[in-house]
């Protein structure tokens, strides 16, 4: 009786259509990035009233107390 033969063609079939996804997806995603208008990555408008907003939620969390001073027995009883 002859041994059996492990076949590899699975294998080698699945590592041929994961190339062939991931050179799709890297096709896709170059083709996204060529389509974005000049300097929309790089040249990122930071809008006044945004950074306003930002900086008086940060005052608001320096000036909120956060010593409680509180027990878990104490909220019990």
């Amino acid at each position: 009786m002859d041994p059996e033969k492990k076949s590899s063609g699975a294998l080698i079939g699945s590592i041929i259509i994961i190339v062939i996804l991931v050179l799709g997806g890297i096709y896709v995603w170059r083709s996204k990035m060529d389509s974005l208008p000049e300097g929309t990555l790089e040249d990122e408008v930071v809008n006044p009233s945004d950074e306003e907003e930002l900086n008086s939620f940060e005052e608001d969390l320096n000036d909120v107390d956060t010593n409680i001073e509180a027990s878990v027995i104490e909220s019990v009883e």
